[in-house]
């Protein structure tokens, strides 16, 4: 499966556009991680255990386009674009929303 976050393809042909896909993921944040996080944000430098919660959440919602993509038919994802925020009562919880267009692309 080939995705790419550009609208045009070096050397490939799309064949066919099946449409726009989009996928969203929202993990939480243990108290733990926040404990921790508000720690590194008084003190500086990164945290950790965000960045893992943020990098799952991430590759879920590109795993969810392709899978999306696949049962259209496609073969590709192009134009994706990322959107993240902070969604829950406290902001603790991580929204990713990924969109792209599903195309068949020919060998």
């Amino acid at each position: 499966m080939l995705t790419s976050t550009t609208a045009v393809l070096q050397d490939k042909i799309v064949e066919q556009y099946l449409g726009v896909i989009s996928a969203e993921v929202i993990l939480g944040a243990n108290v733990f991680r926040d404990f921790s996080a508000g720690i590194r944000d008084f003190f500086g430098g990164r945290s950790g255990s965000y960045e893992q919660v943020f990098e799952k959440a991430k590759t879920e919602a590109l795993r969810e386009i392709i899978q999306k993509a696949e049962d259209l038919g496609g073969n590709g994802v192009i134009g994706i674009a990322y959107n993240f925020s902070n969604v829950g009562s406290n902001g603790s919880m991580l929204m990713v929303a990924i969109s792209g267009t599903a195309v068949r692309i020919r060998d």
